[in-house]
C-alpha cells in the first residue's frame, strides 16, 4: 500500500513538472532570450540635404519590436525625429511586430541644426524579459554631416558655338566636389570629368548637339553635390541651324540576295519572309539593338586626353555618304523604310589599310551587326570614334593605339553595298559630325583655346 502511494506521489511529481514547472522553464528561457533588435541604416553617403529621405529597417525575430528612436545630435543639442511603441501581445507580452521599414524625412533647418558635423543616434528594444523587462537594446550611432548649401558653379570658358549635330566643350569650377555634374543639351545628359586641371573643382564637359534637336534648344550645366543639392548655370551659346542632305538609296533583289544570308545568325524571322522584309526588319530592329551596344561600350571612358591635333581622314579617299543624311531606301520605285545615316562614308582602293585618326584605347573590337566588324576607340573624357564595314581588324580590346597606326582594312562587312569605311565621331552616346574633329582651326577655336585660357589662369 505505501509502495502504491509512493508511486502515485512520483507521477504526481512528474505531472506537475509536464504541468507547470516544464512550460514555465520553457517561458523564461525563451522570454529571458539575449538576441538584440537589428538596425539597418540605407544612406547612400554621409551627408544630409536639406530635405533627406532616410530609409531605416529595424527587426527582431524572437521577442518583437518593443521601441524604435532617432535623434540627431550636433554641439550637445540632441533633436528627436523619429519615435514609435510597438503594441505587445496581451498573453505572453512578446511583440506583435517583427518587422518594421520606414522611411524618415529630415529637414535640418527646420529643426534647428546647421551645417557642419553631427551624429546620427539610433535605438531599437525588444520584449524580452531581461534587464528587468526592459528588453535588449540596440544602439547605434553614425558620424554625418549636414549640407544645406546648394554648390555653385563658374562658367570659365567662353564663347560657346555649336551647329546641330555638331560637339562643344564648356569648362567650369565648382565650389565643392560633386559626384555628379556637366551639361543638359534638352533632355540629354552629357557628364563632366576632372582631371585635366590642377585643381580638382574644375571640370571640362564635351557635349553635343543632336541632329534633330532645335536652334531653341536650352543648354545648361547642372551639378548636385554629395548632399544631394543641386544648382544649375547658363551659359552663352550661339546654336547654328544646318540642313542635311536628303537621298534616295534603291534596294536590288542582287543587293539582298548577296546581303540577307549575312544577318540569318543576328535576328530570328518568319522563315517564309521576303528578303526584302527582312531587309526591313535588318534595317530596323538590328539597327536598334546595335545601337544599344554602342550605347554600353561607350559608358566607361578615360579620364585622359589621349588625342592631340586633328583627327586623320581615310587617306586617298573620296566622300560617299555625309553625316545625317536622311535616306529613303527603295525596292522597285516603293519606299520600303527610312534612316538617318550617323557618319561618313569614305572610299579607296578595296581593302585599304585604316590609320587611327587619333591616339586613343580600343574599347570595342569585333562583329556588330548591320556595322559589320567594327572598332570603336576611346580619346578620353567621352570622345570616341568608329570604324566600320572592315574587312580585317588588326587591334583588339584595351590596347592603346597611337595616331596613324593602322587598326584594320576597308571592307564591306554588314549592311554595306560596296568597300568603304564608315567613319563616325561620338561624344559620349551621341553621334556627331566628324567633319569638325579633321578641322585644327575648329579644333582650335572650339577646344583647345580655352583649356589654355583655363590654364592660364588656374
Amino acid at each position: 500500500m505505501k509502495k502504491n502511494k509512493k508511486n502515485i506521489k512520483s507521477r504526481l511529481i512528474i505531472l506537475l513538472c509536464i504541468i507547470v514547472i516544464f512550460p514555465v522553464g520553457w517561458m523564461l528561457v525563451v522570454k529571458l532570450e539575449s538576441e538584440v533588435p537589428s538596425i539597418s541604416l540605407d544612406l547612400s553617403s554621409p551627408f544630409i540635404g536639406k530635405k533627406q529621405s532616410i530609409p531605416i529597417e529595424v527587426s527582431d525575430s524572437k521577442s518583437g519590436l518593443r521601441e524604435v528612436w532617432i535623434g540627431l545630435v550636433q554641439a550637445g543639442k540632441e533633436v528627436v525625429i523619429f519615435k514609435k511603441e510597438y503594441p505587445g501581445e496581451v498573453i505572453i507580452g512578446g511583440g506583435k511586430e517583427k518587422l518594421a521599414s520606414f522611411k524618415i524625412e529630415v529637414e535640418p533647418k527646420l529643426i534647428g541644426m546647421k551645417d557642419g558635423k553631427a551624429m546620427l543616434r539610433m535605438v531599437a528594444r525588444d520584449f524580452s524579459w531581461r534587464k528587468w523587462w526592459h528588453g535588449n537594446r540596440t544602439y547605434v550611432e553614425k558620424d554625418v554631416t549636414i549640407d544645406t548649401t546648394s554648390p555653385q558653379i563658374d562658367i570659365l570658358s567662353k564663347a560657346h558655338n555649336i551647329s546641330q549635330g555638331g560637339s562643344g566643350l564648356v569648362i567650369y569650377k565648382l565650389s565643392e566636389p560633386c559626384p555628379t555634374s556637366g551639361v543638359y543639351v534638352g533632355e540629354k545628359f552629357f557628364p563632366g570629368h576632372t582631371g585635366k586641371f590642377k585643381d580638382v573643382n574644375i571640370v571640362m564637359a564635351f557635349f553635343a548637339l543632336g541632329y534633330k534637336q532645335k536652334p531653341v534648344t536650352e543648354i545648361y550645366v547642372k551639378a548636385i553635390d554629395f548632399s544631394g543639392n543641386s544648382s544649375r548655370a547658363g551659359f552663352r551659346h550661339y546654336i547654328k541651324k544646318q540642313n542635311f542632305k536628303k537621298v534616295s538609296l534603291d534596294i536590288s533583289d542582287k543587293f539582298l540576295n548577296w546581303k540577307m544570308p549575312e544577318f540569318d545568325d543576328d535576328i530570328q524571322y518568319d522563315s517564309q519572309i521576303s528578303n526584302n522584309d527582312k531587309f526591313v526588319k535588318i534595317n530596323n530592329d538590328l539597327r536598334l539593338a546595335n545601337h544599344g551596344k554602342i550605347v554600353e561600350v561607350v559608358k566607361k571612358t578615360a579620364k585622359e586626353l589621349y588625342w592631340n591635333g586633328a583627327f586623320m581622314r581615310l587617306p586617298r579617299s573620296a566622300r560617299k555618304a555625309g553625316f545625317a543624311e536622311h535616306r529613303k531606301y527603295k525596292h522597285k520605285g516603293r519606299i520600303i523604310d527610312r534612316q538617318v545615316h550617323l557618319g561618313i562614308d569614305l572610299a579607296s582602293v578595296a581593302h585599304s589599310p585604316i590609320p587611327a585618326a587619333n591616339k586613343g584605347k580600343v574599347a570595342f573590337s569585333g562583329d556588330l551587326g548591320i556595322y559589320g566588324k567594327t572598332v570603336i576607340m576611346d580619346h578620353g573624357f567621352g570622345l570616341f570614334s568608329s570604324y566600320s564595314h572592315l574587312s580585317a581588324i588588326d587591334v583588339e580590346k584595351g590596347q592603346i593605339i597611337s595616331k596613324s597606326e593602322i587598326i584594320g582594312r576597308t571592307g564591306s562587312t554588314g549592311l554595306a553595298g560596296g568597300d568603304h569605311l564608315h567613319f563616325g565621331m561620338l561624344v559620349h552616346d551621341t553621334f556627331v559630325n566628324p567633319v569638325e574633329w579633321w578641322d585644327m582651326t575648329w579644333i582650335k577655336n572650339n577646344i583647345l583655346t580655352k583649356i589654355d585660357s583655363v590654364r592660364s589662369i588656374e
